[in-house]
């Protein structure tokens, strides 16, 4: 029995598989059974193959390949069913959304298409690496409180010769027009909060989405050196008027001044932390990469810097300085305690990566063509959203060694050991499988005449190339400049 309070969130679970069922436009039945075996299969997802052994999977073990390989998902039509269920909000009802990218390597797989060179760290004695694969840019709705749960609203495939900044900027552009259309963003509501890792540009993010009700906050390298808003100019001074003011470098004091804000917290995982806010400071730009093709002159792009210094990490490392850039400027003391804390929740994407490769098995299937690792990718989109939709609707079958958790703060993976006592009481649009038999296949002893495809790896981008003087691309060689924009 479920309380009077959980009607509205089963709606919206009931809802939400009827339409994803209708986004499925080829092999409907079999891609939803092969969603609900990930949603009931027993542990992590190991094989594609094995889902059907799941009760809830009626069809042949080569299904669920052959209908990722053939079947047709309209994903505009899912990102809509997405951003219709009611996202997480954080203090004052504000949304904050966060954008990351995650890697599906696939470093021998020679005859799969529209590879590029992914990072990674950590694969080879704590080092940088370069590894083939495709990488996806996806956008959550992060929510507050002590979980690790999100709510996954779009998933964008980078694809050879793509930038990643105006993929990014478009997708944002994309999935806020979805969310006022679906009636979560109104006039007077609090503007909407994107938080972003050092990897984005977030001048450039708050310049190109300005029009739209979103303000920006990301993470800075600490190398970076900004700037102060000229000072008024004595009556009679000669030249050229000054566009930037005196430095603010980050990695020397002496240039910092007195904060405009400063907060005294305490916090759970990190010990005491100082926050300090200093307000209209802006790079200082020049016309190259992002800025390359800019007509006129470059605008000036103000906002507030917060420095961030814990006492202790949870992994015992020894903590460093965590600078931000918010493009809001005169923040009040509520403002920048919103602003770090926000930032803190981010990481929660990454437990949604981990919780999408190592128990959903995002990554698990080895997949030739880039289109069925769209299909797949959608797939785990949706079930995720099912396990959010479903905290309130199971029960916590917990293992002896965990800790109980309150009701509706269950993690996704404990969502997912209940749900398939749950399933019964949810629609199943899928159709019983007809009776058939597996075709003759190639005869043995006969080879095989038609070879896949070798394609190369992408390993030039439009960001990591200059033009030499016989007119070829070449990597840059340079010293890495002094990052001043």
């Amino acid at each position: 029995m479920h309380h009077a309070g959980d009607v509205g969130v089963a709606g919206e679970l009931l809802a939400l598989r009827q339409e994803f069922y209708r986004c499925l436009t080829r092999r409907a039945d079999a891609l939803f059974e092969l969603t609900d075996a990930v949603l009931c299969a027993d542990g992590p997802v190991r094989s594609v193959a094995e889902l059907s052994l799941a009760s809830e999977h009626r069809r042949g073990h080569g299904s669920g390949y052959a209908a990722l390989a053939r079947g047709r998902v309209d994903i505009n039509r899912l990102r809509t069913a997405l951003t219709a269920v009611s996202p997480p909000r954080a203090a004052a009802g504000r949304l904050v959304l966060a954008v990351d990218v995650t890697c599906w390597l696939r470093p021998e797989a020679h005859t799969c298409s529209q590879r590029i060179l992914c990072h990674t760290y950590g694969r080879g004695k704590d080092q940088h690496m370069m590894v083939s694969g495709w990488p996806y840019s996806v956008v959550v709705a992060l929510e507050t409180g002590r979980h690790s749960c999100t709510a996954p609203l779009d998933a964008v495939r980078l694809t050879p010769g793509d930038n990643a900044a105006s993929v990014t900027a478009r997708q944002i552009r994309d999935v806020v027009g979805r969310l006022i259309a679906a009636g979560h963003w109104r006039p007077g509501d609090p503007d909407i909060l994107l938080v972003a890792d050092a990897g984005y540009d977030g001048p450039r993010l708050a310049h190109v989405l300005a029009d739209l009700p979103i303000t920006v906050l990301v993470r800075m390298r600490t190398d970076r050196v900004l700037h102060r808003p000229v000072p008024l100019q004595p009556l009679g001074t000669m030249g050229r008027p000054r566009r930037h003011g005196d430095e603010f470098a980050f990695g020397d004091p002496n240039t910092w001044g007195e904060p405009d804000v400063t907060i005294d917290a305490t916090t759970r995982l990190y010990g005491p932390a100082l926050i300090r806010a200093w307000d209209r400071l802006h790079p200082r730009l020049t016309h190259r990469i992002a800025w390359a093709g800019h007509d006129g002159p470059l605008p000036i792009i103000e906002g507030t810097v917060i420095r961030l210094q814990v006492e202790r990490l949870p992994s015992g490392a020894i903590p460093k300085p965590v600078w931000l850039w918010h493009s809001r400027t005169s923040l009040d003391h509520a403002e920048v305690d919103l602003a770090w804390q926000a930032f803190l929740r981010r990481f929660d994407i990454e437990h949604t990566f981990r919780m999408l490769k190592q128990t959903l098995g995002w990554t698990t299937p080895k997949l030739r063509s880039p289109e069925a690792a769209d299909r797949w990718t959608w797939l785990l989109l949706i079930a995720y959203t099912q396990l959010r939709l479903a905290r309130d609707l199971t029960a916590d079958l917990r293992r002896p060694w965990e800790k109980p958790r309150p009701a509706g703060r269950l993690t996704p993976a404990r969502v997912r050991r209940g749900f398939r006592n749950l399933r019964p009481q949810l629609a199943c649009p899928a159709g019983v499988p007809k009776p058939s038999r597996p075709g003759p296949g190639r005869p043995a002893g006969t080879p095989n005449q038609r070879p896949a495809s070798r394609h190369d790896v992408h390993t030039v981008t439009s960001t990591n190339t200059r033009k030499s003087k016989h007119g070829k691309n070449t990597r840059s060689r340079n010293p890495r400049p002094r990052r001043t924009g």
